[in-house]
């Protein structure tokens, strides 16, 4: 929905999948810079959601030689994640969340140089998802999964907050918008 919606506003859409259970986020950031290489485009934006904005850090972490362009993260555990660490405790969640939550957890993305590329961080408000239930601590405001200070990143150009939850962000109308005008204008619509 979210890539149907961008394409509507202008915008060239490639979706990149990766396996964030089985390859951690360097070996999937590898693949994702040859990803890269194969658009034939002279600027390329990045919208990443949740973990998939920990691996776009990855991608100037490891491959910085990148097309210029802007980056959204959407519910992105800049600064960890309460839910996950709690899970993190049983074999089960450990197995099912993956290497790249491992390494989220371990506190490596915090050590990396931030992307030379204007930011725009969209955290949401709207506590609904299977996060709320599985940590019933979690603080408000949160998205259902993560809270608005997990998901906010210090070298961001632009924060905004939204009234969605973590999943509803990408069908959301007023995200998709709002993603398009950071990558159009390196802000938010205010």
């Amino acid at each position: 929905m979210l890539a149907r919606r961008l394409r509507r506003q202008g915008f060239v859409i490639h979706v990149f999948s990766y396996a964030s259970v089985r390859l951690d986020l360097h070996a999937n950031a590898a693949q994702l810079a040859r990803f890269l290489d194969t658009l034939d485009a002279d600027t390329v934006h990045l919208v990443g959601h949740s973990l998939g904005g920990i691996l776009i850090r990855a991608l100037f972490q490891d491959h910085p030689r990148q097309k210029p362009g802007r980056i959204v993260t959407l519910g992105t555990p800049h600064g960890s994640c309460r839910v996950a660490q709690h899970l993190n405790r049983h074999a089960f969640w450990r197995r099912a969340m993956g290497k790249g939550v491992a390494q989220l957890l371990a506190g490596e993305p915090q050590q990396w140089t931030p992307p030379p590329r204007e930011i725009g961080a969209l955290c949401g408000t709207r506590s609904f998802g299977l996060g709320r239930f599985l940590y019933r601590g979690l603080p408000r405001p949160n998205d259902g999964l993560l809270t608005v200070k997990e998901s906010a990143f210090p070298a961001a150009q632009e924060h905004l907050v939204l009234p969605v939850s973590h999943t509803g962000m990408m069908f959301s109308r007023a995200a998709a918008r709002q993603i398009a005008a950071f990558l159009n204008a390196g802000r938010f619509d205010r």
